[in-house]
């Protein structure tokens, strides 16, 4: 359904980690190689990126194809950053197709991204919408699947749970209440990388920097592939990769493992 990466590391232009690989984020947009659900991601693209001493990150956000930009392109060759988050979209039918809806969000220091579906969006989802507080509704970004996502990460990241347990415990909150999808959440605070793989592709690779991307930009050695059902933590110095505790309900009532 799209394609999402996260960069932390020594300061590197936007061009650099998004345009340049081989088969990266920008080429990913026209010609994924891993992409299990759609074939083009050409329903928007948005970056954000955390300038020095300012812990509010940038963004900057199109609806159309990230290949038919050409400021973004000259943007990206100038700016340097040390943590971004870039992710190019291929809109789940019947959601709002404006710029409100191109990730990444953001709400403070936080950027999150969205590699999936709810499925039966919105009925579904309803139910466990109406269990969010009020406020935190009016401040969805878009009348999309991947908001309400977001409003459930940042619902738990206001009450403290640190940036994996919160992506977790959303996905959590998802299966206890009977939503089925793709939930391969993205997010960082320009310090931490947390993802969860749940349905899509993930991969990372490590120090210097850590890239963690729902695909290999490159064939250069040291991608990893994270298994399904995982939550993984990163840094540009440590990485855990942690199984996620997911569970369904029978017919009948019993709780089965997923």
């Amino acid at each position: 359904m799209c394609r999402h990466l996260a960069y932390l590391g020594p300061p590197a232009t936007l061009r650099s980690v998004i345009i340049e690989p081989p088969h990266g984020l920008y080429t990913q947009s026209w010609a994924p190689r891993r992409q299990r659900h759609g074939t083009v991601n050409a329903d928007g693209f948005g970056i954000g990126w955390y300038a020095d001493g300012d812990p509010v990150p940038a963004r900057y956000r199109q609806t159309g194809p990230i290949w038919g930009d050409e400021s973004f392109a000259d943007v990206a060759r100038v700016t340097r950053a040390g943590a971004i988050l870039a992710a190019v979209r291929d809109a789940t039918a019947g959601t709002d197709p404006g710029l409100a809806a191109v990730t990444p969000f953001a709400a403070g220091c936080w950027l999150f991204s969205h590699n999936g579906v709810i499925d039966r969006w919105p009925d579904s989802a309803a139910a466990l919408a109406a269990t969010l507080d009020p406020g935190l509704l009016l401040e969805l970004p878009a009348r999309v699947d991947s908001a309400l996502a977001w409003a459930l990460v940042l619902d738990r990241l206001r009450r403290g749970l640190a940036p994996a347990q919160a992506l977790a415990d959303a996905i959590g909150a998802l299966d206890a209440a009977g939503v089925t999808g793709r939930f391969n959440f993205l997010l960082t605070d320009g310090h931490v990388i947390a993802a969860t793989a749940a349905g899509d592709t993930l991969w990372y690779r490590g120090e210097p920097a850590v890239t963690v991307a729902s695909e290999p930009g490159d064939d250069e050695p040291g991608w990893v592939e994270v298994p399904d059902d995982t939550v993984l933590h990163a840094t540009p110095q440590q990485l855990t990769v942690t199984r996620l505790d997911r569970r369904t309900e029978s017919p009948d009532g019993r709780i089965l493992p997923r």
